[in-house]
């Protein structure tokens, strides 16, 4: 992990032996990565992506009724984080997708530049990591996929550098589409053509690294809440 860490890391350092000084800076560095990374989340689109994956879990099941608050819902947050901060502007074939998820076989990246929105991240970790990293990584992917991006970094400060943090975008008008397109379905009682524009979102999705994220999406920082119900 290599994002560029804040000075305020670094106080009260000083006075410390040369190695352990090293060891400190080093630690205190990659615990305020941890945090600087999730910052580029988008609140109103991890949720919105949440409900995607309620709602499809229920089509999939061939209910259709309870699956229409979640489809409302998604757009509503959708259409929040398109007026947010954490939207930027790209074409695909910019955007560096992260080896851990590398783009299917046979896609063409679009060329033109389309919207995007940050609507989830995962940590990864080696396999040599010891048990409870491994643990806190486990703990850290289920809080980022319930939205609770500040007790995830908290969490991952037992990791440290031995974990990558990569994120998952969205194209934004591309997904209100096929929301869109999955409602129309699932009010028409047809779950499985919703099901079916519902994973074109999920097929959609490019996770980059978080030095892509670094450089390329702002930060959310303290200024975005979640839309509620």
């Amino acid at each position: 992990m290599r994002l560029i860490a804040s000075l305020a890391v670094v106080t009260g350092l000083v006075a410390a032996p040369l190695g352990a000084h090293a060891a400190s800076l080093h630690t205190d560095w990659e615990k305020y990565k941890a945090t600087r990374a999730f910052n580029h989340l988008s609140a109103d689109g991890q949720r919105a992506m949440a409900d995607i994956l309620n709602a499809k879990q229920i089509l999939d099941a061939g209910q259709t009724d309870a699956a229409i608050p979640a489809l409302y819902d998604a757009t509503k947050r959708l259409t929040a984080a398109g007026k947010a901060n954490g939207k930027f502007m790209a074409a695909e074939n910019s955007l560096q997708p992260a080896p851990q998820h590398p783009a299917p076989s046979g896609h063409i990246a679009g060329t033109t530049p389309v919207a995007w929105v940050p609507v989830g991240g995962e940590v990864i970790g080696s396999e040599t990591l010891a048990p409870e990293k491994k643990a806190a990584i486990s703990t850290a992917n289920a809080q980022l996929k319930a939205g609770k991006t500040q007790q995830a970094a908290q969490t991952l400060q037992v990791v440290a550098e031995d974990a990558d943090f990569i994120m998952a975008i969205a194209p934004l008008d591309q997904t209100l589409g096929a929301v869109n397109r999955a409602t129309v379905f699932t009010e028409a009682r047809h779950p499985q053509d919703a099901s079916a524009a519902l994973q074109q979102v999920l097929d959609s999705l490019v996770f980059v690294s978080e030095d892509f994220a670094e450089t390329a999406i702002p930060d959310q920082g303290q200024k975005q809440a979640p839309t509620g119900k």
